[in-house]
């Protein structure tokens, strides 16, 4: 059980307030129980529907403090599945512990409470079960078999209104179905060629599992249309994959200069699972599901900074028992490893003691919004699309401008918005045209606003309403 010492530290690193703007507008739809989303873009499936009621149910019973609970938790169940049976004798070797420490410890701030979260728990499922499962699914399989397939069908069901990523699930299972298929096919007989059919058909039937919903057809084709706003492939896509700051390859980060120790590890590890995978592969077809999955997984973080959440565990998995043999200095390695973490949770312990608050009040306007909502207005509302979630949870009364539902915007509504950032005189211009006479912007993280913030300052029309150390509104004179 010596694996378990990585999910615990994933479960511990995970103790942050919440960062993530994302989940206050998932807690705003969970409230009004949103299907579709209209805005902008009538009928479009709300795809994180079973998402939402879970964390606005989580929510409803413990707030905030019990919300970063139950992400941590989930985040050390995600690394427990894909831990789980890797040989590690921590206490002979400690090494392999340290390591994965510290990558966890750098990239801790990737173990938020969004939806991925669970993807990755439901991946992980089908990364225990569907080994075992689909060798064993034939047209002769007993009842226990029949039932575990039943399970999983029922858990792509669940997972296609959670997040588009559940295709993950179909393309999973159809990796693990190729060398079952391969291997029936192989044997002589026709009963072997006949039971390779029934994998084949479960896999098939994963796929199928978004027809039925009421939605879809929607369903089915919203992870392509999530991969063109991530990738930029078609035209009006390609404002949001270059705009949406974690849409950006970690490529892109690294040379803006931008978080550049995490983002040239980031680069490092991913190149490496890639390049180990590809390697492997060419020499012999053994563990091709695990080496196959690191290197899509290596891919999706390469391509956008968000999908490292999904690559992580992969490696760790991979790698974790590869450490297994001490270096040479027996002694110095495993000293080293004991000071390496008593650094990292002493760290830990000492930035858990520090927060005041399980909001991270640094990224959403806590007090402005406050402030707002005894300070009603006649007019509409600009603001930020990270503040927006938040304001529309606190503050449903007023109006928000955008939020992180950027699938609900066209390309031209995107670009303009943009465009404010560096134009304040088309923004003063739009302002008019559209009744905005308030608008809200963060001071600190995000540096988009800075020359908008200075044209508000200069312009006769406006004034600063209210001012802290982290977001600043303007109200129209």
């Amino acid at each position: 059980m010596n694996w378990i010492a990585v999910p615990l530290l994933a479960l511990l690193f995970a103790l942050f307030p919440l960062t993530d703007t994302d989940i206050w507008w998932h807690l705003a739809c969970a409230r009004e129980w949103v299907v579709t989303w209209s805005p902008s873009r009538a009928g479009m499936v709300n795809i994180h529907e079973f998402f939402q009621q879970v964390m606005y149910a989580v929510y409803c019973i413990g707030g905030a403090p019990l919300l970063v609970v139950f992400k941590a938790v989930m985040w050390g169940g995600v690394f427990a599945l894909f831990m789980r049976g890797r040989r590690i004798d921590v206490f002979r070797n400690p090494l392999p512990v340290a390591l994965a420490a510290v990558i966890l410890f750098v990239f801790r701030f990737q173990f938020e409470m969004r939806p991925v979260l669970f993807s990755l728990l439901f991946l992980g499922v089908y990364w225990n079960a569907l080994p075992w499962l689909l060798p064993r699914l034939e047209r002769r399989a007993d009842l226990k078999v029949y039932a575990v397939a039943f399970a999983v069908l029922a858990l792509q069901w669940v997972w296609c209104r959670f997040q588009g990523l559940y295709i993950l699930g179909p393309l999973f299972a159809a990796l693990c179905v190729l060398p079952v298929v391969a291997e029936r096919m192989k044997r002589a007989g026709r009963v072997r060629a006949a039971d390779a059919a029934f994998p084949t058909l479960f896999v098939l039937l994963l796929f199928a599992m978004p027809f039925l919903h009421g939605d879809g057809v929607s369903i089915f084709l919203y992870p392509f249309g999530l991969l063109d706003r991530l990738l930029g492939i078609s035209p009006s896509a390609a404002a949001f994959a270059s705009g949406i700051a974690e849409n950006r390859s970690p490529f892109t980060i690294l040379l803006a200069g931008e978080n550049v120790l995490a983002s040239a590890l980031m680069v490092a590890l991913a190149v490496f699972g890639a390049a180990y995978a590809v390697v492997k592969l060419v020499r012999s077809r053994e563990n091709f599901v695990v080496l196959a999955t690191l290197f899509v997984t290596s891919v999706m973080a390469l391509s956008a900074e968000r999908n490292f959440a999904l690559f992580l565990p992969v490696f760790l998995s991979v790698f974790m028992p590869c450490f297994g043999q001490l270096p040479r200095f027996k002694k110095f390695c495993q000293l080293s490893s004991i000071v390496i973490l008593a650094f990292l949770l002493g760290f830990w312990g000492r930035s858990v003691s520090a927060y005041d608050s399980w909001v991270s009040y640094q990224r959403v306007p806590v007090s402005a919004a406050a402030w707002m909502k005894e300070h009603p207005h006649p007019g509409r509302l600009f603001n930020d699309d990270r503040a927006g979630g938040y304001l529309a949870f606190v503050n449903p009364a007023d109006s928000i401008y955008i939020d992180g539902r950027f699938i609900l915007k066209t390309a031209e509504f995107f670009e303009r918005y943009m465009r404010y950032s560096e134009e304040p005189v088309l923004f003063l211009s739009d302002a008019d045209s559209l009744g905005i006479d308030r608008a809200v912007f963060p001071l600190r993280f995000y540096a988009r606003w800075e020359s908008l913030l200075e044209g508000l300052r200069e312009s006769t029309k406006w004034a600063v309403a209210y001012v802290d150390g982290n977001f600043i509104v303007f109200a129209r004179k």
